[in-house]
């Protein structure tokens, strides 16, 4: 059986799954970004919980990470459109089911990411921050 954690970072898989970008989980920035844009979901930290003694339960603020990587002509625009669909397919269901509490996108941080020979890449790095309560440290 799954645990709390990779169930809801499944979930999140799941959600991201559902942008016309190609969606990835830990994986290496491979050696072509799709020309729909590439998302890439890390695990992130889960953090020190906060723990409740009766019952005991362990309340987490987990930060999950979002890559996403764009290339070709209108970069920005194209990023910044991949930046709001994350946010906004996170808006339609903010407990992924009924897996978490709250589950909210920050702001992204951007970067260019030159590449020899090829269009630089546009991308940015948008934290999800996942509120959830598990009976397992």
């Amino acid at each position: 059986m799954a645990s709390c954690r990779e169930t809801i970072l499944s979930a999140l898989h799941a959600r991201l799954s559902t942008l016309p970008a190609t969606v990835l989980r830990g994986e290496v920035l491979p050696e072509r970004v799709p020309a729909e844009g590439l998302l890439i979901l890390r695990d992130g930290e889960p953090g020190q919980p906060d723990v409740s003694m009766s019952p005991l339960a362990y309340h987490y603020e987990h930060d999950a990470e979002v890559e996403a990587v764009v290339q070709g002509i209108e970069r920005d625009e194209r990023l910044d459109s991949l930046c709001n669909d994350i946010g906004a397919v996170l808006a339609a269901d903010r407990t992924l089911g009924g897996l978490c509490d709250w589950a909210e996108a920050k702001a992204p941080r951007t970067i260019d990411l030159p590449i020899e020979g090829a269009a630089t890449l546009k991308a940015a790095i948008v934290t999800v921050t996942l509120h959830y309560t598990s009976l397992e440290a």
